[in-house]
């Protein structure tokens, strides 16, 4: 084994043999290496290298001095760094330990994990290790790269973003005087550090120094609103409260929150010692399938065991119910929604199964988790769902044996023994009551199968009619004749038990409850059954259905609302009675309900800010739309993201075309908001494919112009020009002057995103003239900004600023502050370009202030990061930084990966311009 190599990043490029340094060559040679490492392991052209090495007038020779330059790193390079040639391109195959940026990460990475294990002394060894490997600004003796702006940005990011988490720690652990004495000196740096400020304020409150917590939240709210015009975050005012009031100190921030997607265990679990035993042992690297009988408790009985080994799995769990009695669930959208569990959202969320599912696997190295795959269909659902890690474990309920599942466990789960049985109806029903009627207790049972779902619901009735006597049950449990025949353990069955639950019922909760099954396997709010019945004031005919065990709470939505839901083969029962209905009732009620969804869906979006191009139909016959629902709009559709989704698919099935193109569209400002990208390409070409089958002209233009719009966030340009020009095609043929303009307006975003400016003015113009002849004027102040900013990429600075004030002009005449805060960012980022400072903040910062009145993080972020790039011109890099910290944030929230690439390198610039290192070498 040869010496120990190390590459050093963290500070002046240096690598090292044995503790000796090497000696680099010149300052090309020594760009090149550290172009390489920062991109370790990853092909690179001759394109970008040269780029780096010479950023301005590179030398015709470029091509060949380079190809010297590789010659020469090879031969200087020690044995385990690999420089290769791939076919034009070049990689150094480096193992990651090796270079001090990877070991700093992986050191942060280790030093959460303690933390979240209740380590937090380890976690600060670790953590102070980490810092110690920093020796000064990342690669501070090299002439700056531009290309190196983001990954330098992201380095300095992640070394501060360590010192305050190792601060937090400490305040955490009471160790408050050293904290508050190395915070000062921090602060004096980063005077817009919120998180620094909030760590000060927490130190100095646990020191007893309560009010110099209080003044010291008054210097920082002074300069943050005097000096950036911004107030400071809701953390820091809620800590500032908590501090005023005297109030428990909320807790420091942690590194990581553990993900928590478990159900409720029940409260009343009884028996299966056994089984928990057995499945407590056997989880570990290989998964465990859990198999029985419809109604055997097998959910139950993972909940239960997941809930009990939550210790085991520090990093938390992970649950998702695969319909696999139902339709069955796309594991490519199940690894969607477990990516933005684990933090990976919008743009960041891949396409297709093989790279969502590495993705998912890379995620999950290196931490203990728990999987819980409910009622999956077959094993090649749960295949790309497994962990790489050993350190995971994956606990799969199904009706089926999966033996085709390589590796796993079985575990067969039968229903239960007579004594088990009567002890959950024990439970259930009462003690007292079982042992006054044992023979009755055995009979009733022994009716149920041992079944648990029907003791379970037999149990409840009892409970919920203290009047009648075991005896009472059982008379009724007694007729076979009326058995569920789909669901039978040998000669028994579920059916007495909902049958008997059915007789107790008005009549409006029976059809309510048959009723429900048009949602198919969706858990929804209350107001779906005045929907069902067409009537208003139902709940009491849901809290019948609540207190019979036919339905049951399935927890509260963001609103605090609370959500209902079947058990699955109580929804195939009600599926049987539904059918009963004639066929035109059947869909009247589907048409009903997705009819109130609609206007819902339409009322919310109308409290957000507007998504240019996305369209709605006109108004269509509902039944009576309920008050009060939609209170937070965007809460309303966190709510009722996945109930839209089905709700589309369940009218493209049943031919409502008009419904399911509306139900989508009208979703487009949330989905754009908040980067729903995936929700929103399938729903969207789930709706036109039924709008195409149904002849829709409308909805098929109107979904055409919403797909352009989602490939063009994809960068899919040739995709998205056909969908615009499509759209605009069906426009056209329709008469629809706003359509068709709306359409050619995508078409020149997608011109000018190609670099074709010229090309969309063209467009723009075309557009604006057709939406003047709308009498658009949200859409005409839209285009006329876009006209403005284009002219600005021309360097057309007069004639962009005439646009840009019209727009302005016209946003306020109409009443419309999103579109005015729009042009404002427009105008600031002109001013700026232009050399007029003081126009460009003053711009900005009334962008900011509309637009966080209108509580739209994506675009203040959008104008903090304007704030931020003026105030580096301005000669201001410290301000420059505290802006940008807030916008990252808010970046790294949302999954906007272009906007954190683009904040990252604004702090690099930042950190460059006030560090007389970096600037001395710039």
């Amino acid at each position: 084994m040869g010496p120990e190599v190390r590459f050093h990043l963290l500070g002046p490029l240096t690598v090292t043999v044995g503790g000796r340094p090497l000696a680099l060559g010149g300052a090309k040679q020594r760009v090149l290496l550290a172009h390489l490492l920062l991109n370790a392991n990853r092909m690179v052209t001759p394109g970008q290298l040269v780029e780096t090495v010479w950023p301005v007038d590179p030398p015709t020779s470029a091509t060949a001095n380079l190809q010297t330059y590789v010659w020469r790193l090879r031969r200087l390079l020690p044995d385990g760094a690999d420089l290769r040639t791939h076919g034009p391109g070049y990689s150094l195959a480096v193992d990651p330990g090796d270079v001090d940026a990877h070991r700093f990460s992986r050191l942060v990475a280790e030093a959460a994990r303690a933390a979240e294990d209740g380590a937090p002394e380890a976690a600060l060894t670790l953590l102070s290790e980490a810092e110690a490997l920093w020796r000064g600004d990342p690669l501070e003796d090299l002439p700056t790269a531009p290309a190196w702006d983001p990954e330098l940005g992201r380095l300095v990011e992640n070394r501060l973003a360590a010192v305050e988490e190792r601060l937090a720690l400490q305040v955490r652990l009471g160790r408050h005087d050293p904290a508050i004495a190395e915070l000062t000196v921090l602060l004096a740096e980063h005077p817009y550090r919120e998180r620094l400020w909030q760590q000060y304020l927490l130190a100095l409150a646990g020191a007893g120094r309560r009010a110099e917590a209080l003044q010291a939240y008054a210097t920082a709210r002074e300069r943050l609103v005097t000096e950036l015009g911004v107030e400071p975050g809701p953390e820091l005012r809620a800590l500032q409260a908590a501090i005023l009031t005297g109030e428990p100190l909320p807790g420091p921030a942690r590194a990581a929150v553990p993900v928590r997607q478990l159900p409720a265990d029940l409260p009343d679990f009884t028996g299966r010692e056994e089984y928990v035993a057995e499945l407590s042992a056997a989880l570990g690297p290989a998964p465990v399938v859990l198999t029985g009988a419809p109604g055997t408790g097998k959910t139950a009985l993972a909940m239960h065991v997941a809930h009990r080994l939550a210790g085991r799995f520090p990093d938390g769990q992970l649950y998702v119910d695969l319909a696999g009695t139902g339709a069955p669930c796309d594991p490519a959208e199940v690894l969607a929604d477990f990516l933005h569990a684990l933090g990976v959202t919008g743009n960041t969320v891949p396409a297709g199964l093989d790279r969502r599912a590495a993705v998912f696997r890379s995620r999950l190295a290196g931490r203990r988790m728990l999987l819980v795959l409910d009622d999956a269909a077959t094993a090649a659902q749960v295949r790309p769902l497994l962990p790489a890690d050993a350190g995971c474990a994956v606990l799969v309920t199904t009706r089926g044996r999966l033996p085709e599942l390589a590796g796993a466990k079985h575990v067969e789960l039968p229903v239960f023994g007579e004594r088990e049985a009567t002890r959950l109806l024990s439970e259930l029903a009462g003690a007292d009551r079982v042992v006054g009627e044992p023979a009755e207790a055995a009979a009733i049972v022994r009716c149920c199968g041992y079944l648990p779902l029907a003791i379970r619901i037999a149990g409840a009735r009892l409970a919920g009619r203290q009047a009648w006597s075991l005896r009472t049950l059982h008379d009724r449990l007694a007729d076979e004749s009326s058995r569920l025949s789909e669901l039978r353990v040998g000669d028994l069955g579920v059916r007495p038990s909902f049958e008997l639950s059915l007789r107790q019922l008005p009549p409006s909760a029976r059809t309510a409850f048959g009723r429900t099954a048009v949602l198919g396997a969706q858990d929804f709010p209350s107001w779906v059954v005045d929907a069902l019945l067409d009537r208003e004031g139902t709940h009491e005919v849901l809290d019948v259905l609540v207190d019979a065990n036919l339905v049951s709470q399935a927890g509260r939505d963001a609103g605090g609302h609370p959500r209902y839901r079947l058990h699955d083969l109580l929804r195939c029962y009600a599926a049987e009675l539904l059918a009963e209905e004639p066929r035109a009732a059947q869909r009247e009620t589907l048409t009903r309900v997705l009819s109130v969804l609609l206007a819902l869906a339409k009322t919310a979006a109308t409290g957000l800010p507007p998504a240019f191009g996305a369209m709605t139909g006109r108004a269509l016959a509902a039944a009576p739309v309920p008050a009060r629902v939609v209170t937070d709009p965007l809460g309303w559709f966190t709510a009722e993201r996945k109930l839209l989704a089905a709700a589309v698919q369940l009218a493209a099935d049943a031919g409502l075309d008009e419904l399911a193109w509306q139900l989508t569209a009208a979703a487009v400002p949330f989905y754009d908001l908040r980067g729903a990208y995936d929700d929103w390409r399938r729903s969207h070409l789930t709706a036109l494919a039924a709008a195409e089958a149904a002849g829709n002209r409308t909805g098929a233009a109107v979904l055409s112009r919403g797909l352009g719009q989602v490939r063009l966030y994809h960068d899919e340009y040739d995709a998205a020009a056909r969908d615009m020009k499509r759209s605009a095609a069906l426009f056209a043929e329709l008469g629809d002057a706003r359509g068709e303009a709306l359409a050619v307006a995508g078409l020149g975003t997608v011109a000018r995103v190609r670099d074709r400016p010229r090309e969309a003015l063209s467009f723009y113009r075309r557009a604006l003239a057709g939406l003047e002849r709308a009498e658009d004027g949200s859409g005409v102040a839209q285009m006329r900004n876009s006209i403005g900013s284009t002219y600005a990429l021309l360097g057309e600075f007069a004639e962009a600023e005439d646009w840009l004030r019209q727009a302005r002009e016209l946003a306020r005449e109409i009443a419309d502050p999103h579109r005015e805060a729009k042009v404002l960012t427009e105008l600031g980022t002109l001013h700026r370009d232009t050399g007029r400072l003081p126009e460009s903040l003053t711009c900005l910062r009334l962008a900011l202030s509309i637009l966080e009145e209108l509580d739209d993080e994506r675009c203040s972020a959008y104008a903090l990061l304007g704030i931020g790039q003026t105030l580096l011109a301005a000669g201001e890099p410290v301000q420059a930084r505290g802006v940008c910290d807030r916008a990252l944030r808010v970046f790294r929230e949302t999954g906007n990966h272009q906007g954190e690439t683009t904040g990252l390198a604004l702090l690099e610039q930042a950190q460059r311009r006030r560090s007389p290192s970096a600037a001395a070498r710039s």
